[in-house]
Order: structure tokens, then sequence, then C-alpha cells
């Protein structure tokens, strides 16, 4: 059985964790491909919510492995009162039984934390993702595979001491790293996941051809791209199609379908240009009803229209199959809603996004606008979407000025949704038929 992508398709916070949760049911393996940390996935179990920042979503699923692989920075602190919170709340514990960690993955330690909380310009998330993708590319990071390798070596714990207190320095930090204390953390990061340590490419790709349903689960969005995004307002890694499989430690070839994730209206955290913005009425009643709050961060997000020119964007750079288009239910009691079909800018309509974040910024959107329709509870909300799965009603057990929204974005993006959100909840998703 192949692959299935799943890739935030604005500018991350689309609702990845609720539909990764959801197909896992059908999948014995999910992986992380890119981020670290800085990534925040809410999923909804009646009652109970989880909220994870490193492990997969697939891990409410009992019968899924789990993967933390090549292409990933990890701090594995935060991975540790993560499994701690689980292990509370389970009694599992998925190290080395179905929890594995990348020989190539990178470690975020405390002086990329440092370095990190510097930034005052792009608007990080703080916790070392940056600064740690910085020593990959400078070929001096420190991965899970060769922490065995430096864990007893006093002259590589001296050198990168050294070289990590003068790059605090110069940066104007007063925090300092001390010798013993390296050897400590990478004392303690083999004692608390050497059973986790894996070749995890081989054992995707040993599944893969075994037949096995693997989710490559993607953190961010595609607007946060380093390469494609909106730079510098980007986050450190490649957040698109491209590097699923190359993160993952697998070939492309092994991936078919590719569900772009897109809330009905768009959201933004951080700085950076967002053409449809909205800090009126509306964007307060999108930020109200939505929860519209960072997982990570808990920073207030920015919220505005439905951006067409974002998601053709994004469907050039990913190729999607299909569209899950969540919370729809958040558009509910507004009398109009409008889409971006396109910008203008400096007095030129233009249909695709400028490169240029200067040029971002002085982009104005030109609507389309169609009529709203009326509200429900979420418990209402919950109830037609189980009725629409149950009774094969797909999208037609929506209202019909709903149903006309959905049917323009499939015509303006040029991709058919695959389900609908209309709620939290992990049943509160309609699929299409």
């Amino acid at each position: 059985m192949p692959a299935t992508v799943v890739l935030g398709a604005q500018w991350g916070d689309e609702g990845k964790g609720k539909l990764v949760d959801r197909i896992a049911e059908q999948a014995t393996w999910v992986a992380r491909f890119q981020g670290g940390n800085n990534a925040g996935h809410t999923v909804v179990l009646g009652d109970q919510v989880l909220k994870f920042h490193l492990l997969p979503s697939g891990i409410t699923r009992k019968e899924c492995h789990l993967v933390l692989g090549d292409g990933m920075v990890i701090d594995p602190w935060v991975l540790n009162t993560e499994l701690t919170g689980w292990q509370e709340t389970t009694g599992e514990d998925p190290r080395g039984e179905r929890l594995y960690i990348s020989e190539r993955a990178h470690i975020i330690l405390p002086f990329h934390r440092y370095l990190d909380s510097l930034d005052k310009k792009i608007g990080t998330t703080g916790r070392g993702i940056g600064p740690t993708y910085a020593d990959k590319i400078n070929r001096i990071g420190l991965r899970f595979g060769d922490v065995a390798e430096v864990m007893n070596d006093d002259k590589w714990a001296e050198s990168t001491t050294e070289r990590m207190n003068a790059t605090l320095a110069a940066a104007g930090s007063s925090e300092r790293i001390t010798v013993s204390g390296l050897q400590s953390d990478v004392e303690w990061i083999w004692n608390a996941y050497s059973t986790s340590i894996r070749n995890t490419g081989l054992m995707l790709d040993n599944a893969l051809k075994l037949g096995e349903h693997v989710i490559l689960e993607g953190a961010q969005g595609c607007l946060l791209d380093i390469d494609q995004g909106t730079f510098p307002y980007v986050t450190s890694s490649i957040t698109s199609r491209g590097n699923a499989s190359h993160g993952a430690g697998i070939h492309p070839g092994h991936v078919e379908e590719v569900i772009g994730i897109t809330k009905a209206y768009i959201t933004r955290v951080g700085h950076g240009a967002m053409p449809t913005e909205l800090e009126d009425e509306v964007g307060e009643h999108l930020g109200t009803v939505g929860h519209e709050f960072g997982t990570t961060t808990g920073r207030k997000r920015r919220c505005g229209w439905f951006d067409a020119v974002v998601m053709r964007h994004a469907n050039r750079i990913n190729g999607f199959t299909g569209l899950a288009l969540t919370k729809l239910d958040v558009l509910g009691g507004l009398e109009e809603i409008k889409i971006c079909v396109a910008y203008e800018l400096d007095g030129k309509e233009i249909l695709e996004m400028p490169s240029s974040a200067t040029a971002l910024e002085r982009c104005k959107p030109i609507y389309v606008s169609m009529p709203g329709f009326p509200s429900h509870s979420l418990e209402e909300w919950l109830g037609i979407a189980k009725k629409a799965n149950s009774e094969g009603l797909g999208y037609s057990a929506l209202p019909a000025a709903a149903q006309s929204y959905i049917k323009k974005v499939e015509a303006i993006v040029g991709v058919q949704c695959t389900s609908i959100g209309v709620g939290p909840d992990r049943d509160a998703t309609i699929d299409g038929v």
C-alpha cells in the first residue's frame, strides 16, 4: 500500500493532528518527517483533549508504530515530558516498543534554545529549532545516532562547549554551557532513548514493501517552508511534499496520496504579511469561535478570509490529490463570506504570490462574496457529521450555502475536498462521497 502524506496548506495550525488521528485507524505507521516541537497537534476524544508537539498524532491508535524521522530536530526533554504525560494517562511507555527515533534526527540542546530566545525579528517559537537546523547545515550538529560515539569523548565535549559559548557571547547572550553539563545531558539522552534509536528509514521502507500503510505527517504549513514560504518569516525546514519522503528516509515513489489541510478561512501566528487579515468584528468572530490560540505558544492567531492565491501556490508546490477543509463550522453565523481570488499589487491584478515579503505587504485582496449559513452548537455540528457519514449523505447533509462555499473553493483551487471538518471532535468530520 502506498504512503499517504498529510500537509498543512496554509501557515500551519490547519488541523493536521485531527485528520491524522482519524485516518491512522487504517494505518500501521505514522511518521513525522521535519520540524520539531515548534509544531502543535491537538486531538479531541470526547471530553479528553490531547496536545502533542513531537509525538505523531497516531499515538492514540495503539496498533500504530510511530517514527520521529530523519529530517526532524528533537528536544529530548520536551519529548520526555510528552511521554511521561502519555504514560500517566494510559499506562504505556512506547519507547522501543512502537516509538522509534531516527538515528539521523538532530538533537536540540540547551545551547540552541538559548540562542533562539534572542530572536526579535521573525517571531519564532524560541524552541531552538532554527539554531539546530543551522548546526545541521554547518555540519556540526549532534544526531541521535552519534550520541553513543561522543558520550565518553572529552575532546568532543570540550571543543563543542568552547564553540557554543563563543557563539552565545557573540550573539549577546549571558547564558553559558559547561563541559560537565553537556556531558551529563548527552549521557541522559542515551539512557532515556537508546532503546528507541533506529534506522527508521529502513523500517518504513520494509513496511511499505510488505504492503503496510504509512502516513507521513507534516508540521507547520506550506507558507512556512524555508524555500517556498513567505521568506524570511518562515520556519527552518522544508515543510512540503518534496521533503516528506526524503525526511522520512524513503524514496518518493512510495507516495501516492497527498492531502492538503486547509481551514475554511486562514490564520497565521508570528510576523509577516497576511493579505486577507481581518482586524474587525469578523476577525474577532473567527478567532473567538475558532479558539484561535497556538497549541505550542499560546499566542493569539491572526485571522482572515480564505486566500485562494495562497492555496494555488501550495497546490503547485505539493500537487494535492485532495483537500481536507477544516473548521467550516466557524463560518456559521456570518451573513456574508468572502474568498480572496487575486491580489492587487501596485495597481495591477496578480494571481500568484510575490516572492518578496515587502511586496506581499503591499498586496490588497480581491474578493468574491458568497452568502453565509446559520451557526450551530458543536453538538449539533457533530450530529450532522455523524448522520452524514452513517447514512452516506456526504456534503449534502450541510446547509445549501455551505455546500456552495465548498464547491467554490474546489473550483478556484482546482482540487476536490475529500473531507469537511465541522468541529474539534474526532468524529466531527464529514467524508466525501
